[in-house]
């Protein structure tokens, strides 16, 4: 019966481990996305060759980082649904 109860318990840890390091992904790529979006407007606003040198850079970073970030939700399995919950869960 010990068994089963601590086995039930690593269970639950494992899945709140899970579920914490889904939210934290959620929000990694949440922020990700602003910083893309920030990084295309930056863009938009730039007047000299040094400033569109830079701002291409940092578009193309921030791409990156977002396609990783959403890669590893994939190997999560982290679908919008998710995201959707968790967005109703902290309001």
């Amino acid at each position: 019966m010990r068994l089963w109860h601590r086995l039930t318990r690593e269970q639950r840890r494992d899945t709140e481990q899970l579920a914490n390091e889904k939210m934290q992904l959620m929000q990694e790529i949440k922020r990700a996305h602003i910083d893309w979006m920030t990084a295309q407007h930056r863009l938009d606003l730039v007047l000299e060759k040094e400033e569109i040198d830079y701002a291409i850079f940092a578009l193309e970073a921030t791409q990156k980082r977002l396609d990783i970030l959403i890669k590893q939700a994939k190997r999560m399995k982290l679908s919008a649904v998710d995201v959707c919950k968790s967005r109703r869960i902290q309001s």
